[in-house]
This record gives C-alpha cells, sequence and structure tokens, in this order.
C-alpha cells in the first residue's frame, strides 16, 4: 500500500463516518400526532352543533427548548411501598410514583443514602401527562394502602372514574423481579352516553447526569418496537455541531417523538433506568429536555431528559371500564438481570445498547459484550473483587487466544526474514509492479509466509476490546468498586490534577500505554511495510492512550493486563520459536504461471 491510497482510505474512512453522524443529526422529527379529545357528546356532521361542555383533552405542548422542573409539593400525601432492593415514595398528586430509591446504591461513594431515581423531575413516574383536568397537578385519594400495594381514585365531572393500582413485589418472590412494580389505570364511564377516550399518556420519569465523569454519553430515551431498538439522545433535541458554522438550525428543539410500536419505552442514564412495558404496545414517545440544578460541588446547570408514553384508548359505553396495564423497571442496568427471560420476555436487556454504534455491529459487541459480562459477574461471585475479577477474565480470554496468536508470531517472524530477499524484489522490478507483485507472491509461497498472519491476534483483541469498553459503559455493578488506587472501576482513576488548569493525572491509561508501546517493538514488522505504515504503527500507542486516558479505570486495567501478557508471550515467542524456514539469499520470482522463473540476486551496496 503506497502512501498515496492509504491517505485516500484514510479520508474516506473519516468522510463515511461524517455522513453517518451527519445525517443522522439532520434527519427532522416526525410531526406529532393529535390527540383525540372526549367530549361529552360528538359532533353531528351538518347538523346543529351541541351545546359546549367541559372535555378532557390534550392541553398543546409549550414551545419552551427546556420542559419546566417541578417540585414536589409540601401539602402531598406520601404512601411507601418497600422492598429489601427500594424505597417506592408515591404521592396521592397525580396517583403517581414521585421516585425510587436503590438501597443497592449509593447515591455518592461512601455515602449511606440511596440513589434517587426521578429525585428531580418534570413529573412523577407513571403519571397522567398531557391530560388536562387529570394530571400530576389532580389531587387522588388514597383508597388503600398495605405492604405491597397502593391504590388511589379520582372521579373526573361525576362522568369518569379512574382508579390506579401499584404493587410491589418482595425480594423473595420467584415469578417477578424485586426493582418491577405492577401497574394498572382503569377508566370506567359513570355516565349515560358513550365517551370517546383520549389518548392516554404515561409519564416515564426523568434522568440526569450521576457525576461530575458523566458525559451524559447515555443519558437517552430508547424504544423497542419487537425488532430493534431506537435511541433518540439528548443531543438530538440541541442544535447541530455544524450550526456553529451556519450550516443548519440553531435553535433547539423543544420536543422529539418516535412513532412506532411501543413494545417498551426507557428514560435512562449511564447506569439507571426506568423502562416502561405495557400489556399492549403503545403508539408513540415524546421527549424532552429538562433543566436541572447543579451536580454536587458543581456551580454550572445540568441538562436532563424526560419522555411520555402514549397509548390510544377505545371508546367506553355507559358503564363500561378500560385497564391499561404495564409493568415498570425502575433500577440498576444490569444485564443478568435484565436478561432474564423468564421475566423479562420483551429484551428488556437491549437498554444495555451493547451494538449501540456502528463500529459496535462491526465487531459484534452485540454478541461479544453480553458474553463478557457473564463471565465477569460470574468471575466476580467467587472471587469477590471486580478488579479482580476483570484480571482473571483477561487471563482467561488471553488463554483463548494464544494457538491464534503463536501462530500470528511465527509468521511475522517468516516475514521478518524475508527483509533482504524482499529488498532484492523491490530494486529489481521496480519498474514493473505487476512482476513485483507476482514475485512478491511467490516468494511467500516458497517459504510458507502468510502476510495477513499477523493480523489474526488484532482481529481478536479489536472485539474484544470494543466488547468489554460497550459492556463496561453501562454496567451498575462496577460503579464505586474500588482497585488498588483506583476509587471507581467505572471511572478515571484519577490520583491528582494540576493545580489551577485541573488537568487529571490518570495512571492505569499510562500503563496501557506502556504496555503497548513494548509490545510493538518486541513483535517482528512485516517487510511489506512501508515508510507511512509504519510510521502509523509507531504512532499507535500514543494515540490510543490519548483516545482512553479519561476511559474508565476497568477499561484500562483489561488492556494493561493483556497487555502485559502478551509481552511475556511476544518474549517466549521470540526466545524459544524454532522456525525451519530460514529466508534464503535469492528470492525466487514467479511468471504468468505462477512457476518459477529465474533468481534474483540481493543488490549489491556500492
Amino acid at each position: 500500500m503506497d502512501k498515496k491510497n492509504l491517505t485516500l482510505g484514510i479520508l474516506f474512512m473519516i468522510a463515511a463516518f461524517a455522513t453517518l453522524i451527519i445525517g443522522a443529526k439532520m434527519q427532522p422529527p416526525p410531526a406529532p400526532a393529535p390527540a383525540a379529545p372526549l367530549a361529552g357528546s360528538p359532533a353531528v356532521e351538518g347538523g346543529t352543533a351541541p351545546a359546549p361542555t367541559t372535555t378532557l383533552s390534550a392541553p398543546s405542548v409549550s414551545n419552551s427548548a427546556l420542559a419546566s422542573l417541578a417540585t414536589n409539593r409540601s401539602d402531598a400525601e406520601v404512601t411507601t411501598l418497600s422492598n429489601e432492593f427500594v424505597t417506592v415514595r408515591l404521592t396521592d398528586f397525580g396517583g403517581a410514583i414521585r421516585d425510587v430509591a436503590f438501597k443497592k446504591y449509593p447515591a455518592t461513594q461512601g455515602s449511606p443514602e440511596a440513589f434517587v431515581f426521578n429525585e428531580r423531575h418534570a413529573a412523577p413516574l407513571l403519571a397522567l401527562g398531557e391530560l388536562a383536568g387529570l394530571g400530576p397537578d389532580t389531587r387522588f385519594t388514597l383508597v388503600s394502602a398495605s405492604a405491597n400495594e397502593v391504590i388511589y381514585r379520582a372521579v373526573f365531572e361525576n362522568r369518569l372514574e379512574i382508579t390506579r393500582r401499584y404493587v410491589l413485589p418482595s425480594a423473595a418472590s420467584a415469578d417477578s423481579d424485586p426493582y418491577r412494580i405492577r401497574h394498572e389505570t382503569t377508566v370506567r364511564n359513570l355516565g349515560d352516553a358513550t365517551v370517546p377516550l383520549p389518548r392516554l399518556a404515561l409519564e416515564l420519569g426523568t434522568t440526569a447526569l450521576v457525576s461530575a465523569n458523566d458525559t451524559g454519553l447515555y443519558l437517552n430515551v430508547a424504544t423497542y418496537d419487537g425488532e430493534d431498538a431506537e435511541v433518540v439522545e439528548r443531543a438530538d433535541l440541541e442544535p447541530g455541531f455544524l450550526s456553529r458554522f451556519g450550516i443548519g438550525s440553531s435553535v433547539p428543539k423543544p420536543l422529539l417523538e418516535q412513532t412506532r410500536p411501543i413494545v417498551w419505552a426507557a428514560v435512562k442514564n449511564q447506569f439507571f433506568a426506568s423502562i416502561y412495558t405495557p400489556d399492549q404496545p403503545g403508539q408513540s414517545v415524546a421527549i424532552r429536555r429538562v433543566e436541572l440544578p447543579p451536580l454536587s460541588g458543581s456551580s454550572l446547570t445540568t441538562t436532563g431528559i424526560t419522555a411520555v408514553a402514549r397509548f390510544d384508548q377505545p371508546a367506553l359505553a355507559p358503564g363500561a371500564s378500560h385497564i391499561h396495564g404495564g409493568h415498570l423497571y425502575v433500577g440498576p442496568k444490569e444485564y443478568t438481570r435484565l436478561a432474564n427471560s423468564d421475566l423479562f420476555r420483551n429484551r428488556e436487556d437491549k437498554v444495555m445498547q451493547f451494538d449501540r454504534y456502528f463500529f459496535n455491529r462491526i465487531f459484534l459487541s452485540g454478541l461479544v459484550a453480553p458474553l463478557l459480562n457473564k463471565l465477569m459477574v460470574w468471575t466476580h461471585s467467587w472471587t469477590g473483587n471486580w478488579g479482580i475479577a476483570i484480571i482473571l477474565m483477561t487471563i482467561l480470554l488471553k488463554f483463548i487466544s494464544v494457538p491464534f496468536t503463536l501462530a500470528a508470531s511465527k509468521s511475522a517472524k517468516r516475514m521478518a526474514k524475508l527483509s533482504e530477499p524482499m529488498k532484492a524484489i523491490r530494486e529489481k522490478y521496480k519498474d514493473n509492479p505487476k512482476k513485483l507483485n507476482e514475485a512478491t507472491l511467490a516468494l511467500f509461497k516458497e517459504h510458507k509466509v502468510n502476510p495477513a498472519g499477523g493480523c489474526i491476534p488484532i482481529l481478536i483483541t479489536i472485539p474484544l476490546f470494543v466488547g468489554f469498553f460497550a459492556m463496561l459503559m453501562g454496567t451498575a455493578e462496577l460503579r464505586f468498586q474500588g482497585f488498588l488506587w483506583a476509587h471507581d472501576l467505572s471511572a478515571p482513576d484519577t490520583i491528582w490534577r494540576v493545580p489551577g488548569l485541573g488537568l487529571p493525572l490518570n495512571i492505569m491509561p499510562l500503563l496501557m500505554g506502556a504496555t503497548m508501546i513494548v509490545q510493538m517493538r518486541l513483535t517482528p514488522q512485516p517487510t511489506t511495510m512501508e515508510g507511512p505504515q509504519v510510521m502509523i504503527m509507531k504512532l499507535m500507542p500514543w494515540v490510543f492512550t490519548l483516545i482512553c486516558y479519561n476511559f474508565a479505570a476497568a477499561l484500562a486495567l483489561y488492556s494493561t493486563i493483556n497487555g502485559l501478557f502478551t509481552i511475556i508471550q511476544q518474549l517466549l515467542v521470540n526466545k524459544y520459536s524454532n522456525d525451519d524456514e530460514p529466508a534464503a539469499a535469492t528470492a525466487t520470482t514467479g511468471g504468468r504461471s505462477g512457476k518459477p522463473l529465474k533468481n534474483v540476486t540481493p543488490a549489491k551496496k556500492k
């Protein structure tokens, strides 16, 4: 590969990724579907309009770029459901879930306080959104409350009765997950005329950044239609990057709507999610941004994201009822939990987003990441330490790849021995590319060398690295888990910051880069590599270190251990590997038929 082709290849790759990103950003959102109003009686076409009546209808959506942040009302009556994993606080305003505290996950490292999902919110979880007269400000009557069940009731204009029921299973329940709440909203027609019901809209909660290290990469809303999961990023509501240069709109979008079958919908951040799975699929999900107070230790406001799921409802005859039911999972993004198909039957595990990006799909992260997660969790189950579990997992994966790595190392050594014959061939056929290629292939064939053999370890390592990264970024189990000097394996292992600049000193990525440099120097380089390719290989460890510098310590730990064992393995190969294929002093060149034609003696130095 010459310099021109290499440069063009890199430019084409950059252009392809830029096209994908820009194209996704510039897709216009579908127009929101209008909601059907609830009227006392329908209008008669061509006749006299009926007398006006008060109706239950969807209010117009605000054009504000940000949804309003609600506050917990001091006069609200709060009812609590609890098990060993969560504390669910319900409010009679809206007859909904105010917030959910996770007993197994602290709010901050070393704190006894639990992390609270939906603590600051645009609306309570499962509140009736987009309905004038029955929203989060409507006060419901508490009908009953027991250890695992709460029921609310409200009557709208003496015409409709709305009953809301919540059931939280015990931690010992075998047929339900302790983070999953059963919900039912029943609408009953109390009048003597058929009532067309408006669209039911249920609030899915508000989520925000979990720490100062959280970049918002996993702050989004996901939906699943039974086949594919789609994600709306917080950035999709914001002006695009090109708007800074006068390209595209510079005005943020107040709302985005996904119109597709909604088998489940989720609002999530890096480690936690609310996932609502209705008994019958919904029709759309509307997403908005929410301005939230600053994180602890910061003076900057943060932007969260909220969503509402919409469901069609039938017309109700006098005395008839309609029940909308579903399950709300509010808890950590634990793959082994969400992948339990006995409890989660609609692929709720896709909320992990292992194959989120194009390169994830290329390197099979959707298959690799789940296996790595299960292996890591299994290893931790008998080691009790997540850092040790990652090390043992890395060693096991390294042993699996040993046969491929040994074969590649031997191939690289054979390639290195062909340096002088290759120089002679290039000198003889420097003006005849066709014969140069034929002679090179004949030389490889004679000495049983596969020029692509050195790529095998890379092809194995890259899917493992990409899969591990995809698995790590959303795995709640690693949050606040320390190892050696790293206080949190899910965050950078910063031990010091430059005064005045705040630049971090992270040790793990530097160790990872050092192992990559040593590894590159120990590995014999193929003779076919030319100047630009050699330069790229030398720069790769430095570039990779910069890219991974602020990634989680667990990823750098995995890469460092993998690099150390690769170095040991390469040293053993270089010392004890016997190659009975010495490079000849002469090289055989092939003609059109592929048969040897004549010998080529290396050019003498003047």
